[in-house]
């Protein structure tokens, strides 16, 4: 066969077989269904993914009415590595190669010629069994890197086109490592803007506010104006224990840094979501028309809260006052337990504690030597206890104000890669011995807890990692209003891409199938020249001459 038969019956393989994949690659959320949970009735029990893809579908071409005011697109630890991950970061490829040189020409000290000489030997040797694969692993670990920054972008860019969120969150962890320096942390957030993220923008610091009873709104819910598409472009990030550290770790320089590139560690941000029904605005509280009410103006609050270091004991106590101040200020400011028609979405990265087996990572805790939290799984129990009792103000005893029922909300974190799904919730009638009690959300639901009249309880999501290792997932968080219940409801979905290995096998496919239609080409061009492209070469055997062989070929 020739060359140029070979190569085009290999085109005719090679070239669906990448369109295929690449068409699936570059729509993987139309091929796997993902969208934004839609509202649904409070008594649905399982959530209509068709209605809500066919939805999504439906508000590329034409505007929707039926999607959420408020779709967070959540994404976990990405986790940037960067040069400290590769082996033979900051030295020569070949050291021991340098040596040998160094030895022969004389340039190094030695009592004889022999001893130079078996030195020369030993360096060679190591030339091939430590440079030689050292230098093999960091040239994979540069490309790996590389392309790990695109995958990261792949699932970010594909699933804002196709999903349409208002907002974006990364859950802490955008980096790999707190300890690198300050010129390798420029170079990782570099990246993380410029490849993994491109097109977001930081949370301004004039809009990231500290909690206040007197505050402005950072938008609207449900209306298209300038300020929600500059939303659309941000992303919220949460401080996690890879970009500040542990308690035990963080300092004011590492906080610093982190905000200055990433945006405020702790902060709120309140949306309102307009009432266009002159009815149902009559019925909202107003202290001179209508004090007897209980119902408050729909508002979404996102709390992002630094919980690094809520845990003792921490590095740099003067730290650590200001997140126990910061707390503390998030459940002063907020709205009375009595009153409905508020949410609060908690953003933060280590999970709240829950006893070993409910999720993936159990209570692990370890301290350096000298002091300070050196690692840890989760938040302890009595950190915990401050978002469930005082961020949202569950109780478990029935006399409280609002019968212990506490504020609506959820919790949104990452740190456990596995990622969670769970619900805490504590029983009113166990008396004394009552306690905070957690299941898995699947479990709960089928006990049908949430919503138990003295049985208060909280969901607690943690999304899955958008690593390679773990799946590239994405959480897809809808939060609409009730308008008859006056009070908002939530459902949480996960999208997720697949390991790194098929974004590389088909970028890789690609790159051959365009060589060989480039190849091709020039086989063309050739032929079209005046050139045999189509002759199939054969070898002439010992004893033939040039006529038998002319006379052979086809």
């Amino acid at each position: 066969m020739s060359p140029a038969a070979l190569l085009r019956n290999a085109l005719r393989v090679l070239i669906p077989l990448a369109v295929a994949c690449t068409v699936f690659l570059y729509l993987y959320p139309v091929f796997l269904g993902c969208a934004f949970p839609l509202p649904q009735p409070a008594d649905a029990t399982e959530q209509d993914t068709g209605s809500a893809f066919r939805d999504t579908l439906r508000q590329h071409v034409l505007s929707s009415s039926k999607a959420a005011p408020f779709r967070l697109l959540a994404l976990g630890d990405p986790q940037l590595e960067g040069d400290t991950s590769i082996r033979n970061y900051n030295r020569e490829s070949f050291p021991h190669l340098t040596w040998a040189i160094r030895h022969l020409t004389f340039k190094t000290d030695h009592p004889s010629l022999w001893r130079r000489l078996r030195q020369v030997v030993h360096d060679l040797v190591d030339v091939f069994f430590d440079d030689m694969p050292d230098t093999a692993e960091s040239i994979r670990k540069r490309i790996d890197l590389f392309g790990n920054d695109f995958y990261l972008a792949h699932i970010y860019r594909t699933l804002k086109w196709w999903a349409k969120p208002t907002h974006v969150t990364v859950l802490g962890d955008l980096l790999g490592s707190q300890w690198i320096r300050t010129p390798e942390f420029e170079r990782r957030s570099w990246r993380f803007w410029n490849r993994s993220f491109k097109g977001g923008e930081r949370v301004p610091d004039d809009v990231a506010f500290y909690p206040a009873e007197e505050y402005d709104l950072a938008g609207l819910l449900g209306v298209e104006d300038e300020n929600a598409a500059a939303w659309r472009r941000r992303i919220i990030n949460v401080a996690g224990n890879h970009d500040i550290g542990y308690a035990g770790d963080l300092t004011q320089e590492r906080l610093e840094r982190f905000e200055r590139v990433f945006g405020k560690a702790a902060y709120e941000l309140r949306f309102e979501l307009p009432i266009t029904d002159p009815k149902l605005n009559a019925t909202i509280y107003d202290p001179e028309k209508n004090p007897d009410s209980d119902r408050l103006i729909p508002e979404l609050r996102i709390v992002n809260v630094n919980n690094m270091n809520l845990d003792t004991p921490a590095a740099d106590q003067s730290l650590q006052d200001k997140t126990y101040a910061f707390v503390n200020d998030v459940i002063n400011t907020a709205s009375a337990v009595e009153y409905a028609g508020h949410f609060t979405v908690v953003l933060t990265h280590i999970p709240l504690y829950k006893p070993e087996g409910i999720c993936v990572d159990a209570p692990y805790f370890t301290f350096h030597a000298g002091g300070g939290v050196k690692e840890q799984n989760q938040l302890s129990a009595d950190a915990s206890r401050g978002f469930l009792e005082g961020i949202f103000g569950l109780s478990g005893d029935p006399h409280a104000p609002g019968q212990g029922r506490g504020r609506r909300g959820v919790v949104l974190n990452g740190h456990d890669h596995e990622g969670c799904d769970i619900y805490h919730y504590i029983n009113q009638t166990e008396g004394e011995e009552r306690q905070w009690r957690v299941v898995r959300w699947s479990d709960a639901q089928a006990a049908k807890l949430p919503g138990t009249p003295g049985v208060p309880g909280l969901r607690e999501i943690t999304v899955r990692s958008m690593m390679g290792g773990f799946g590239g997932n994405a959480g897809l968080l809808s939060v609409w209003f009730d308008e008859n219940e006056w009070e908002w409801r939530f459902e949480f979905a996960n999208c997720a891409l697949g390991r790194q290995y098929f974004w590389w096998f088909v970028h890789i496919v690609d790159l051959i199938a365009i060589v060989g239609l480039v190849l091709y080409g020039i086989l063309q061009a050739a032929a079209a020249a005046g050139f045999d492209i189509e002759r199939q070469p054969t070898a002439k055997t010992p004893g033939m001459t040039k006529t038998e062989v002319a006379e052979k070929s086809p």
